[in-house]
């Protein structure tokens, strides 16, 4: 094991990692041996499910036959994908575990062509066949809801044929994620730097936030020059991955007959394109607050010229401390005793049982997340012992538990959560973090620094993961117009935004204007916007749990935790106490930022 200068922990191979750092992947199969079996069963299940071709009319008992089947293949492939995906994103150089993954996206793309007649199918028969279905066979009811999901989408569902050929081009629309990957987790190194002590500084995908925040501004801006300086040596094939994830959304979108690529990806989560707009005007319309906070890092800073490398730096100086994973821990459990021993009792079961593989190796896929495993999730960190992934451990773990308790209450056709609400429950057990801390300091610095932390979760989840949303839907916009996306007009895009979102008291390095060819959330189909929606319902369910107690406990975790996708996303949040059909919790939430700006400036006069 090396230990960098920075304190961030990183192991040389992954097979030095000890053990009780590393996720349980043997809850999911004791070898790969035994999930090479596996596969072998699994390649018979194409075959299985186009049995059922032609027939799902016929009667109640082959329908529900093939719903149940359907269940059994989803339960089977949850084990089988998190096993492989899980492997590969521990070394990203291991070709073996590489060839895992790939096997298993030839597996789901079979899977889903021979199963891409059932919704011609399902969508064929007749409102009246259908109920008497229901009445025939009650059992059927459970499925309601995905039968109802399917039906709203008609006017996209295609014959069958047409199915199976774009469920036959899976591989292909994958391909731009799986480049972008590889290319930056396993092909991309940064040269080392040297801080004010001669000390070499490695730059890592990991380190590079830590390093940003260093209080040598030297470093911050050798950091920033380093990782950089690779990816302008990547802009061309950084840009052209970038448009063809944008081509093959178009491509999807219009064969299934939608007016664009955001109207396709967000009807299928049943979330009107309203929110999406609704959010960047929000955003537009306080810009001030921004501008605000952009002058006052400049102020606390004490620079004449507030840089890009500026913006993760303390504004608060010699205030930071290291958080040890264990400390860590111990903080989160306490922070979210709010939400009773139930919700605690689980998170102690994660922590102790290896749902969570936590230091960074080389070779590990950069970043966190957490994978809602039917077994149980899984939770990937890079954990560097910082304030910063002590509240990335807590937004994991909100994850996590989100996942455990929809799949422990729902039905699995019900399980699994869609995206627009997957930022909730994460950055949920973020702000009870942030409030547990506040309270639990009377020191004027530390109370300081945390909002400053507090601050830096407005600016990079609710402003930046805008930006990001409306950059996406740019760069969406120009291939839909058939304009070019390379790497000069994406840079020039992300220029403008940058301006437009830090106004004219910083400095817009060159360098930042790359920042977009190192997002991996670009590869997700508009998934950004959510973070920034997410974080507004967080902060007023948050508060509703803070001032309201069990009542509002109660509706969150059996309402919200608990409630899958049984119903659309904006219902389910209405009903734990949150109108996200309406700018109100954006606009409710950057009050609280300007608030927060305001105690700031008093604080550090």
């Amino acid at each position: 094991m090396s230990k960098e200068v920075s304190n961030i922990l990183r192991y040389d191979h992954r097979k030095d990692v000890p053990k009780e750092y590393t996720w349980a992947l043997e809850d999911l199969y004791s070898s790969d041996d035994e999930w090479k079996a596996d596969l072998d069963r699994l390649r018979e299940l194409p075959s299985e499910i186009a049995a059922y071709q032609g027939t799902l009319a016929q009667s109640a008992d082959r329908l529900l036959e093939f719903l149940r089947l359907q269940d059994k293949f989803t339960t089977d492939i949850d084990r089988f994908a998190n096993y492989s995906m899980r492997k590969a994103d521990e070394d990203t150089k291991n070709t073996t575990y590489q060839g895992f993954k790939d096997q298993t996206n030839s597996i789901y793309v079979a899977i889903s062509s021979a199963g891409a007649f059932s919704e011609p199918e399902i969508l064929a028969i007749d409102d009246s066949t259908l109920e008497q279905f229901y009445k025939n066979k009650p059992e059927l009811n459970v499925y309601r809801r995905y039968i109802n999901d399917i039906r709203r989408q008609r006017a996209h569902i295609l014959t069958n044929a047409e199915e199976k050929i774009l469920a036959a081009a899976g591989d292909l629309a994958q391909a731009p994620d799986d480049i972008f990957g590889l290319l930056n987790d396993a092909d991309m190194t940064f040269d080392s730097i040297t801080d004010i002590e001669g000390n070499r500084l490695a730059v890592t995908h990991a380190s590079f936030i830590k390093l940003m925040e260093n209080p040598d501004r030297s470093v911050r801006k050798s950091a920033m020059e380093s990782l950089y300086k690779t990816y302008k040596n990547h802009r061309n094939t950084s840009a052209a991955i970038l448009a063809a994830q944008m081509k093959q959304l178009k491509f999807f979108a219009s064969m299934r007959k939608y007016d664009s690529a955001l109207s396709a990806a967000l009807d299928a989560t049943n979330v009107d394109t309203a929110v999406y707009y609704n959010l960047i005007d929000a955003v537009h319309e306080n810009m001030e607050s921004m501008y605000r906070y952009v002058r006052l890092r400049k102020k606390l800073l004490r620079v004449d010229e507030l840089h890009m490398y500026d913006l993760y730096a303390p504004m608060v100086p010699n205030a930071e401390k290291a958080v040890p994973y264990d400390e860590a821990k111990q903080n989160i459990l306490s922070a979210l005793s709010v939400l009773g021993e139930d919700y605690t009792a689980i998170l102690e079961e994660g922590f102790n049982n290896r749902w969570i593989d936590i230091y960074e190796n080389d070779g590990k896929r950069s970043g966190a997340y957490s994978s809602g495993a039917r077994v149980h999730p899984y939770v990937l960190l890079n954990y560097n012992n910082t304030l910063n992934s002590e509240f990335t451990l807590a937004h994991e773990m909100g994850h996590a538990i989100h996942s455990y308790l929809s799949n422990k209450n729902q039905p699995v056709v019900d399980s699994d959560y869609v995206i627009f609400v997957a930022e909730v429950a994460s950055t949920c057990n973020e702000a009870l973090l942030m409030q547990y801390l506040l309270k639990n300091t009377t020191n004027k610095k530390e109370r300081a620094y945390l909002i400053n932390y507090f601050l830096e979760q407005f600016r990079t989840t609710l402003y930046r993961q805008t930006m990001f949303a409306e950059f996406e839907l740019k760069m969406s916009t120009m291939v839909q117009n058939g304009e070019s996306i390379n790497s000069e007009t994406a840079c020039g895009v992300y220029h403008d935004l940058l301006k437009l979102y830090f106004g004219d008291d910083i400095v817009i390095d060159p360098q930042l204007t790359l920042e977009w060819a190192r997002i991996p959330h670009f590869y997700y189909n508009f998934y950004v916007y959510q973070y920034a929606t997410g974080f507004s319902a967080a902060i007023a369910l948050s508060q509703k749990i803070l001032r309201e107690g069990e009542p509002a406990v109660k509706a969150y975790k059996e309402k919200f935790l608990s409630a899958g996708c049984s119903k659309d996303p904006v219902s389910i949040l209405r009903d734990a106490g949150v109108d996200m059909s309406s700018k109100a919790p954006v606009e409710e939430a950057l009050k609280l930022f300007d608030g927060l700006i305001d105690e700031m400036e008093e604080l550090m006069k």
